[in-house]
């Protein structure tokens, strides 16, 4: 599953340099995560590192992107690759 940033950000800017897939970027009024590029940092961390330096915790699991471990790694090596991301089932 990808993540998602919900309206409790406070654009604090702590997340955005810490994705590896630079899947984080400023939205109209708080960050936001690109399903696309989210992996939850498979392929790059054990845990999703923007949901580790959260002072709110405000980064949830997307229930509308929904994708198994297997899947965020075929996107972690299709990004790597510089391939378009597969859409989620």
């Amino acid at each position: 599953m990808a993540l998602k940033i919900t309206d409790e950000c406070i654009n604090c800017d702590v997340c955005e340099p810490e994705c590896p897939n630079q899947a984080i970027s400023m939205g109209p009024e708080i960050y936001v995560i690109d399903p696309q590029r989210c992996t939850e940092c498979v392929g790059h961390f054990d845990e999703p590192q923007c949901m580790q330096v959260c002072p709110v915790s405000c980064i949830p699991v997307d229930p509308e992107h929904r994708e198994t471990r297997e899947q965020l790694m075929q996107k972690y090596l299709g990004l790597q690759a510089g391939l378009p991301s597969p859409a989620a089932d």
